[in-house]
């Protein structure tokens, strides 16, 4: 398998990264050809930049996996290089910020049992692990949740080898841990945030929808005996009483389960390819359509073709959605990428449980995660 390596210097990649924000918020309808393909060759940049990030954030993905089997029998692992869109969005979002310094253009996340296992793995990697590359920050989630209601905990490290992958030395990537029940909520919050067309997941949206997940999030967290979210309910009474409101308000159970049907009932991803380890997903909320198509290991360049073509229609039709994610097989797929499914069925069932003032064990069978490969 080739590749990529970086090409370009960080003057050139950030004067890209600075040109792609001020691309987002122009009329590409009256652009000249000239101004077109000044627009492509900040784009190869950074997609030369992106696409760098590959190869340590495949060494980091074999890592993570072996170091959660070590605690969990069952953990979920998934990898996936950031998005064009999702890169201008948040240089957009902090205009400080250098592309050359954004630190999870490459990341790769273990989705785990529960809390104490989550806790058990960032141990490790803090106290254990023993690795050579350099840990460049530590975010727990768990221990101060954010605003927005995100839990879980991010590892970003600085890749490094004395041996013939130093090119891709001082790279960074980000390494994310979440319990199932915190990756529930983030999925709900995607799902939400995509057909809404609100980025809900970077606190801008809905004032409602925002405050309805903030309230979920500390609900799940006293279930896993965590702390709340600051600004909500201390006390479990208030706070599940603010919540049933708006559930009630948003109808967040039928919301949910519409968004799910308007994909499910048309999924057809483009065969089966028991060889494929790349995935493009190409979602339209509007029209409620999931495309899927899959890539093998030799065909990584195609892949990435594929996938700078979906992004410029996505530049075209900002409801539009696409990524390129890598995954062991379809299956994990629809299980580490559920809100490109709209599979909300866990979060769903905890916040009934929550409202009902019940907190069993919920185990989902695998069978009910998967969704059919072609009907």
């Amino acid at each position: 398998m080739t590749w990529v390596t970086p090409h370009f210097s960080r003057e050139l990649i950030n004067k890209a990264g600075a040109a792609l924000v001020l691309a987002m918020d122009s009329d590409w309808l009256s652009w000249t050809d000239d101004e077109w393909s000044v627009y492509q060759e900040h784009v190869s940049i950074i997609n030369n930049w992106r696409s760098s990030h590959a190869y340590p954030l495949n060494t980091f993905q074999v890592n993570l996996r072996h170091t959660s089997r070590r605690f969990d029998s069952d953990p979920l692992i998934a990898q996936r290089i950031k998005r064009l869109s999702s890169i201008g969005a948040k240089l957009e979002r902090f205009p400080k910020m250098k592309l050359s310094q954004m630190q999870d253009l490459g990341g790769c996340r273990s989705i785990l049992t529960n809390v104490a296992t989550v806790k058990l793995v960032r141990d490790f990697y803090l106290f254990g692990s023993g690795i050579k590359h350099e840990r460049a920050s530590m975010d727990d989630y768990l221990a101060q949740p954010k605003s927005s209601g995100y839990r879980g905990v991010h590892l970003v490290y600085r890749y490094f080898s004395d041996k013939n992958k130093a090119v891709y030395n001082g790279l960074k990537i980000e390494l994310q841990l979440r319990s199932r029940y915190q990756h529930a909520w983030a999925t709900a919050v995607e799902t939400v945030g995509t057909f809404s067309g609100e980025a809900l997941k970077s606190s801008l949206g809905s004032e409602e929808w925002q405050r309805f997940f903030v309230l979920m999030a500390s609900a799940i967290a006293l279930r896993e005996r965590s702390p709340v979210v600051p600004g909500t309910p201390s006390a479990k009474r208030e706070l599940l009483r603010e919540l049933g409101a708006y559930a009630s308000k948003l109808s967040v159970e039928r919301r949910l389960k519409e968004y799910g049907n308007a994909l499910n009932s048309i999924l057809n991803p483009s065969g089966g390819n028991k060889g494929a380890i790349l995935y493009l997903l190409e979602l339209d909320p509007v029209a409620g359509t999931l495309n899927v198509t899959t890539f093998e290991a030799s065909n990584r360049e195609m892949a990435e073709a594929a996938y700078a073509l979906a992004e410029s229609r996505q530049k075209q039709d900002q409801s539009r959605d696409a990524v390129l994610v890598s995954v062991e097989s379809i299956q994990a797929l629809s299980k580490a990428y559920p809100n490109y499914f709209a599979d909300t069925r866990l979060f769903v069932e905890l916040l009934n449980q929550a409202l009902e003032g019940r907190s069993r064990s919920i185990v989902v069978p695998a069978r009910q995660l998967e969704l059919p490969i072609s009907k």
